[in-house]
Order: structure tokens, then sequence, then C-alpha cells
């Protein structure tokens, strides 16, 4: 499956490609012959264990791209989790240089800035479309690397999960206050939220969460769908799988050292950041796929998961959280109320078409 995604890519990169810039380009944008030019190597780490489905193989994906539109010119050198041992590491891999490219979500990093929080995902905010449009078109890259140049990194998108779900729960949430006290993975914005309405959020790498669940570390997780859900066998030991409400569209990022970006001939920059943008539309697709079918088999094959909505009286109290600390954001710092503002605005607009697109389809064919 990999080799017929890389090789649509590919075929897709040619044009993009020759329109940006030629092989034969120094970094001064003067013509140097092919021959004189040497293979440059990259190393590229990322936060999965060594062939995670989807998340790494889109890197794996995205390596095999960059060598084949580089023509053998561009090596990178893949390492995972069970390589460099740090799976919430890769901020500062690239920011210090020790690596050239990451592969990340770039919330994970709330700690090292608080401005880096708002380009995953955020709670009741945008679907996939909504905010790859603000990205695109709506100036949400630009912001976001308004933000990590500071830290020494540019970034490009790296593929979007879509709606993620609720997460899966030991026991089942009837009321807000069965959520007062209860340990729950969940990163993010979406952490912050249920902080504050008393739960108790942790993140925890991967390759830790079925552990962690199973010997009750913790009451509850979410993770990501059922495309990535249902083969890491939380529903053996947590029956409740609720909707999502947190990460409607969580979006992976490349993180490119700046330094290394700064030193590269202007073809090189220009095949790393198209091999990005193609490879993270193609990992959005075969995420929305992956779900597709895992939806279908827990219907059919584990009948005993219980599909679950948060209760009305959660979802508004979960509302009131997100507004509360929103509202602290934008007072925070003016690069936060920049970007929260610009996003609330591009929702504002994405939204009216897409009641009028989509739902309306979708409540008018159901009638």
């Amino acid at each position: 499956m990999m080799m017929t995604r890389f090789a649509s890519l590919a075929v897709f990169a040619v044009f993009i490609l020759s329109a940006c810039s030629s092989p034969d380009q120094s970094s001064n944008g003067a013509a140097t012959p092919t021959a004189a030019q040497e293979k440059i190597t990259l190393k590229l780490a990322h936060g999965w264990p060594k062939g995670y489905p989807i998340f790494g193989e889109s890197v794996d994906d995205f390596k095999a791209l960059v060598e084949s539109l580089s023509d053998g010119k561009l090596e990178i050198k893949v390492d995972s989790t069970n390589k460099h041992k740090s799976a919430f590491g890769i901020f500062d891999f690239v920011k210090s240089g020790q690596y050239d490219i990451g592969q990340t979500a770039s919330y994970y990093y709330g700690g090292k800035d608080p401005d880096t929080l708002f380009f995953s995902s955020m709670p009741f905010s945008m679907t996939t479309q909504e905010q790859t449009a603000w990205f695109y078109e709506g100036g949400g890259l630009e912001l976001a690397n308004q933000v990590y140049a500071k830290h020494n990194i540019e970034v490009m998108l790296g593929g979007n999960t879509g709606m993620q779900m609720g997460g899966w729960f030991r026991k089942e949430i009837n009321s807000i206050d069965d959520l007062k006290g209860l340990k729950m993975r969940i990163p993010g914005f979406g952490g912050k939220v249920i902080a504050g309405v008393g739960a108790v959020p942790t993140n925890i790498p991967a390759g830790e969460l079925y552990q962690a669940l199973e010997r009750g570390t913790i009451d509850a997780l979410e993770w990501v769908a059922p495309g990535l859900d249902l083969r890491m066998g939380f529903h053996k030991v947590a029956p409740y799988y609720y909707t999502g409400w947190h990460e409607p569209g969580t979006e992976l990022m490349y993180f490119f050292n700046t330094d290394t970006m700064e030193k590269l001939p202007n073809w090189a920059k220009s095949v790393l950041r198209n091999a990005a943008r193609l490879t993270a539309y193609n990992m959005t697709t075969t995420t929305f796929d992956a779900n597709t079918e895992n939806w279908a088999a827990i219907s059919s094959q584990f009948p005993d998961v219980q599909i679950k909505q948060f209760p009305a009286e959660v979802i508004a109290a979960l509302k009131e959280s997100n507004q509360k600390l929103i509202d602290q954001e934008i007072a925070r710092s003016p690069i936060a109320k920049e970007i929260l503002e610009s996003r609330a605005a591009y929702l504002e607009k994405a939204r009216s078409w897409t009641k009028i697109g989509e739902q309306s389809y979708l409540e008018s064919i159901a009638q």
C-alpha cells in the first residue's frame, strides 16, 4: 500500500516541483551542473515507535518521496523512538540541530512555548477541512512559523487525523461529577479544559498507553479514532468509547531546523517543503480510510464496545471551561490573541459554508 501511495504522490509532485525551482539551482538561485552536486544527508526523528501505523508509515513515505524527487541527491535517515528514546523530545532535537527534521504534534510542546498549543487542534473548533484551509489560505501556517521561528524551527503540515474520538473510559460518564478526580491521558488544550472541570490530565507515549490503562494508572484515555485505536487494544479494558469534542481535526507537523534549511540549495528546500505537503495530504486520506474500516470492525466484531456521547451537562461544563481558558490566553500575550482571533474569525466564515454544504446535505438525505 505504501508504494501505491508513494507513486501517486510522486507523479503529482513532479508538476508542483517543476514550477517551484529547478533541481540544478544553488542556494543563491544560480545554475550549477548536476554532476557537481553532492548527496545531502539529513536526519529525521519522529515521535512514534518504528513502523507505527499511519503516523510512522507517513514518515517513511516522506523519506521515499524526498529521495525519489531529488533523484537520490537528498537522503533522509529516519530515527523512531526505538532509537532516540524520547517520544516528546522532537522539539528540542530539531531546535538544537541534533536532528535536521522532526515529525510530531505541536501541542506536545505547550510546556516549551504555550503558543504551540494552538496549531494541532482546539476543542469545539475547526474540522479538518476548515483548519487545513485556515493554515494554507487563512494565515495559520504563517502564524505557526512566527511562533516557531524564535525556536530555530520552520514548520509544515504533516497530516491530519480528522475528527478524534472522545476517549476510552473504564466507567460510564453520567454527570460532571464523574469527571472529578478522573485520571486521563489527554494532551494539549483539551487536557487543560478537562482539568478545569476537576479531571487530572496526563500525557503518556503511545507505546505505554495500553499498559497504563490496563493497570489502572489512568482511568481513561483518548488516542485518535478507530483507525489507530482498535489495533491498540483499548477496548479490552475500557468498554465505553465516547464521541469527540476536544480535537475535531488534529494536525501533525514537520519541524525543519532553520539553520539547516538556510544552508540548503533552493531545489532541496522545495523538495522538502512540497514532499511534506503531499505526504500530509496522503496521511489525512489514509487515516480516514482506516477509520472507516475499523469502525465497521467495531460494529461487527466487538459488540461489547459501547459507543457513548457525553451528557449535555458535561459538554456544557467543558465548553465553559474552554471559553475561560481562551479568554485567559487572549489576555496572556499579543501573539496568542492574534492566533486565537484568527482561528475564531476563520471558523465563523468556514462554518457558515460547512453548514450549508456538508451539514445540509447530510441532514437532507437523512430525512
